[in-house]
């Protein structure tokens, strides 16, 4: 699919943010054909600045940027913050990720907007919010993790409450963002008397909250937390990861059927007529138990072979693999994730591409990240000469 085809092709974005959930939020957009104007301070997103830095550009910040414009802007000079208020005033999206009210302190809130551009969705991502107690609160994805309970049920059952290895607080409160603004684009082209722009409030706490659809049913359900289990399940067994003659292996055998099909491969038909392990919820009653009996049994071959044989029995398992080997997966080769990235400087990299496919192709993305500013000259000339839609008087 050439990118004029793709769902947002023709829309302007223009995206007020650093670091990862409001730029992924950006670059889900542009991935779908989105033109995203990417507005930086004059020193640039602080991302550029993390490693790994590849002949003086960050890889990390390539990874969340592609396919965007940069424009750097002062936004505490009058002649920026006009330039900047053109660019949405010409726009459909604006999205930004500060704290709550640092935008209206700029005088580019969602109070100026709205009247001048009632059709703009305009989207804020923000650790706690617009309103509330904690609004005035920043945050990371660590301390997101933190206080929604994330790191309460992460690591091993003995051990110190461990953050999520990806920084899932920051990505799911950019998907969330991603798809809202698509909701509402979607309103829009529908027309009807609810075709009108709207402020689109992300919190990262709240959307952190959200994805823990089922610890927070488990605690509504029996009045206790969930707790940490490593990589274990509170209500299947086995399904989590165990020890064999050379590492480790996964394995999620979460039904009756499946569990006789582990017991197969294994050769312990004793295992089907203990009482412990009749249902799943006794298998998970019982996990450090039935562990300790598979994994007597898994030492005497090696995590491909188990692996293998579970998969011609029909039980889904994986090998723990590290990400070069998720990489060069035969799958991630078929869908065709990797694709080439160059860097401003003219350093060939890769990336991994947009993961979802239309019509059996995968989406067509424009994979080069901006330089520093490597468009503002164009745009400030544009909209200081009169390329905007004038302000109503």
């Amino acid at each position: 699919m050439n990118r004029i085809d793709l769902p947002l092709a023709g829309i302007k974005v223009v995206e007020f943010c650093h670091v990862a959930a409001g730029p992924f939020c950006g670059m889900l957009l542009a991935d779908f054909g989105a033109e995203v104007i990417k507005v930086e301070p004059p020193d640039g997103d602080t991302l550029r600045q993390w490693p790994p830095i590849t002949e003086g550009f960050s890889e990390n910040f390539a990874s969340l940027n592609r396919g965007k414009r940069s424009a750097a802007l002062d936004l505490k000079k009058p002649e920026d913050l006009a330039v900047a208020r053109s660019l949405v005033l010409d726009a459909d999206v604006l999205i930004e990720n500060n704290r709550a009210g640092a935008m209206e302190r700029l005088g580019l809130g969602w109070e100026w907007f709205r009247e001048r551009k009632p059709t703009l969705i305009y989207c804020s991502i923000s650790a706690y919010g617009q309103s509330g107690p904690r609004a005035g609160e920043g945050g990371f994805d660590l301390t997101m993790q933190a206080a929604a309970g994330v790191m309460s049920v992460t690591g091993a059952p003995d051990g110190e409450p461990a953050k999520c290895g990806v920084p899932i607080s920051d990505f799911t409160a950019g998907l969330y963002a991603a798809y809202t603004i698509s909701a509402a684009l979607a309103r829009l082209r529908g027309g009807g008397p609810g075709a009108r722009g709207c402020h689109v409030d992300v919190p990262m706490f709240a959307t952190t909250l959200a994805v823990g659809a089922l610890q927070t049913s488990e605690y509504f359900g029996t009045g206790r937390n969930p707790r940490r289990l490593g990589s274990a399940h509170p209500r299947n067994a086995p399904y989590q990861s165990f020890a064999c003659a050379d590492g480790w292996f996964a394995i999620a055998a979460g039904n009756n059927k499946l569990w006789q099909s582990v017991c197969a491969v294994t050769n312990t038909p004793e295992l089907l007529e203990d009482a412990r392990f009749a249902t799943p919820a006794l298998r998970a009653a019982h996990q450090a138990e039935l562990r300790e009996l598979l994994e007597a049994v898994f030492a005497h071959a090696g995590a491909a072979e188990w692996v293998e044989r579970f998969a011609a029995a029909g039980v889904p398992s994986a090998p723990i693999n590290h990400y070069a080997d998720a990489l060069a997966d035969a799958q991630t080769v078929h869908l065709e994730l990797v694709q080439p990235m160059t860097l401003p400087n003219q350093v060939a990299t890769r990336t991994v591409a947009c993961p979802v496919r239309l019509d059996g192709a995968p989406v067509a993305v424009d994979t080069r990240p901006p330089a520093l500013d490597e468009h503002g000259a164009a745009l400030r000339g544009r909209y200081r000469d009169g390329g905007a839609p004038r302000e109503p008087s």
